[in-house]
């Protein structure tokens, strides 16, 4: 009992602290310019912003684009026969097309905003999600753990229709605090083990007619909020590439969990092999 009391006194103080930084940081936030803050504003609101790296406008766009489809030309693929087929994921954090792109001062300026504190870009993957019929791991709906609010930029590197399986979210307004279902999901991903719930039990508590599905042409970029909104990639019967940039605060929550984007939990591509 004393040490469930002292756990969550922790907890608290833990809490208190991180709205106090916040709040003291809210002086230094960098000024955005119009088109940013209505990207801002939207991750707020609804959780997730849908544009296109054509209307983002970064520079280094090309020469990440090339890389990484060269390098996607290089997964090839699974001969994997199992039910359950795992993507193929390359980690590219340290790559210089890929840091330089995610590391854009004006990405990093609308990420600050949205965060409330100073930024850690925690790195890239490069994902290849392969055709499956049953919903487990990331195609369940879930929330990420990293810290209390995170962003990922994901970039649709070929075109994803239903059949390649597009990332689907239920907007924040229909699954926050004070609404009913906040309470009713943060239960069934307890339930689970926070491992994820299935379509079938998410329909339970939001229509399917609420659902969010973000298909889009190559080169679609989604920015959401993967802590804070429920998602998930959905079945698919032909595999979908993506980049996916991730950001924290400065120190995250749970820094453990953010190891997996720079360190040997997957692999990295062996550049000698690849002409890029």
């Amino acid at each position: 009992m004393l040490k469930t009391v002292e756990s969550k006194i922790s907890a608290l103080n833990w809490e208190l602290g991180y709205r106090l930084s916040r709040l003291q940081h809210s002086k230094n936030l960098p000024a955005l310019e119009k088109r940013d803050r209505i990207i801002l504003n939207a991750l707020k609101r609804e959780g997730v912003y849908v544009t296109t790296l054509a209307d983002l406008g970064l520079e280094n766009t090309p020469e990440l684009l090339q890389s990484a489809h060269k390098l996607v030309s290089t997964m090839g693929g699974s001969n994997n026969q199992q039910s359950q087929k795992l993507p193929q994921i390359y980690t590219v954090t340290d790559l210089p097309e890929f840091k330089t792109w995610g590391n854009a001062p004006r990405l990093m300026k609308i990420i600050e905003n949205y965060l409330g504190l100073p930024v850690a870009f925690q790195g890239v993957h490069l994902r290849q999600d392969l055709p499956n019929y049953n919903q487990f791991g990331t195609l369940l709906w879930h929330k990420d753990s990293e810290d209390r609010r995170m962003v990922k930029v994901i970039i649709y590197l070929n075109d994803v229709e239903e059949k390649h399986g597009p990332f689907e979210y239920i907007p924040l307004s229909l699954t926050s605090f004070p609404n009913l279902n906040s309470y009713q999901i943060d239960y069934k991903l307890w339930q689970s083990g926070y491992l994820g719930i299935n379509d079938e039990e998410v329909k339970e508590i939001v229509p399917k007619s609420a659902w969010k599905s973000c298909p889009g042409q190559a080169g679609t970029v989604i920015i959401t909020d993967p802590r804070t909104v429920l998602h998930h990639g959905t079945l698919r019967t032909e595999s979908r590439s993506a980049l996916f940039f991730v950001y924290t605060a400065n120190p995250p929550k749970r820094p453990e969990l953010c190891t997996q984007y720079w360190d040997d939990t997957f692999a990295k591509p062996d550049i000698a092999k690849v002409t890029i």
